[in-house]
């Protein structure tokens, strides 16, 4: 596949891109996934294109892979249809309908799509700021605790039998009941999809990470070509290059989140202040690269950012400096 995007209007009108943002014709959305791994200085352009197409979402519940190739293959008619209808000299007009067909269609699909489901499924949500923890508990008796600047959204319609799914942003530790119809209860991620009838569990779903712990019962990954992966307790999964990958992973490392600590194991520092920075919503930078890789040690409180980073300040051989709304480590 030959192709060089040049600004997001000719991604939103490219085809593949549309199937591969809509999730609807398999084959053209893993001809798109191939041709992004073989050209990764285009990654940054097809990112602005899939935010501008985010911020249209009106509502975050997805639809269907069915009714999705249903609008795509409708799409697709009135598109072809209005080129059968030029003359060859304007082939250049021709392209350029095409390419606005596009992102006209883009915004109709999410349009119609939301408004569809905004009225069939009303939707609650919470979430936490930066630095904040929070518990709830859902309308079958389901137990979440979300870690900072996160957010869950599920429907409301729990208690008629039907599917409880909840979508995230974030981290966040389930608990989930079981109940009499033996329903199941799904978690969207961006990447993968967690089926479960009840267990715990811990999943993320940030911007540059998804994986998952399970800590109790059985779940289904699911992707979004339908494969499906089956764990049991104990096993840690992420996704690394757009596949799922079965690694080792501490427990009680990764919960460490629920009880306001952090704990590293030989963690380079560049890697320990990212995580500080996603929890605190702050910026941090490191003076000198040479004490980027040191390897941070030790349970540090993760209740308060002045006191973890006295811990660090005390602990380790390098200064914390506040200066202009940064914080700065330096020898």
């Amino acid at each position: 596949m030959d192709k060089n995007f040049s600004n997001i209007e000719d991604i939103i009108a490219d085809e593949q891109f549309q199937a591969w943002y809509f999730r609807a014709d398999t084959d053209l959305r893993r001809q798109f996934e191939s041709w992004l791994a073989a050209n990764p200085q285009q990654a940054s352009l097809v990112a602005e294109a899939k935010d501008y197409m985010d911020q249209l979402v009106i509502a975050e519940r997805e639809l269907p892979e069915a009714q999705l190739n249903n609008a795509h293959q409708r799409l697709m008619a009135g598109i072809n249809a209005t080129e059968e209808l030029q003359a060859p000299a304007t082939t250049g007009v021709v392209r350029s309908i095409k390419r606005w067909w596009w992102a006209a269609a883009a915004v109709i699909v999410f349009v119609t799509g939301g408004l569809f489901y905004l009225n069939q499924q009303a939707q609650d949500s919470v979430q936490t700021a930066f630095g904040e923890l929070k518990e709830q508990q859902l309308p079958d008796g389901s137990k979440v605790t979300l870690n900072a600047n996160s957010t869950i959204t599920y429907t409301r319609d729990w208690d008629k039998g039907n599917e409880r799914e909840v979508w995230i942003k974030g981290e966040a530790f389930f608990h989930v009941a079981k109940t009499p119809a033996k329903s199941r209860f799904v978690v969207h991620t961006d990447r993968f999809d967690v089926v479960v009838t009840g267990t715990q569990f811990n999943v993320v779903n940030r911007q540059d990470k998804t994986n998952i712990m399970l800590t109790e019962g059985s779940v289904i990954l699911i992707t979004p070509d339908g494969v499906k992966h089956h764990m049991v307790p104990g096993d840690f999964v992420e996704v690394h290059n757009q596949q799922l990958q079965k690694k080792a992973g501490s427990e009680e490392n990764i919960l460490a989140w629920k009880d306001r600590k952090l704990i590293f194991e030989n963690t380079p520092l560049r890697i320990a202040l990212d995580k500080i920075q996603e929890h605190y919503g702050v910026k941090i930078r490191i003076e000198n690269a040479n004490i980027s890789n040191v390897a941070v040690n030790g349970i540090l409180p993760n209740d308060n950012l002045d006191v973890l980073l006295q811990a660090l300040d005390a602990t380790y051989d390098f200064r914390v400096i506040r200066k202009n709304g940064e914080i700065i480590i330096t020898e």
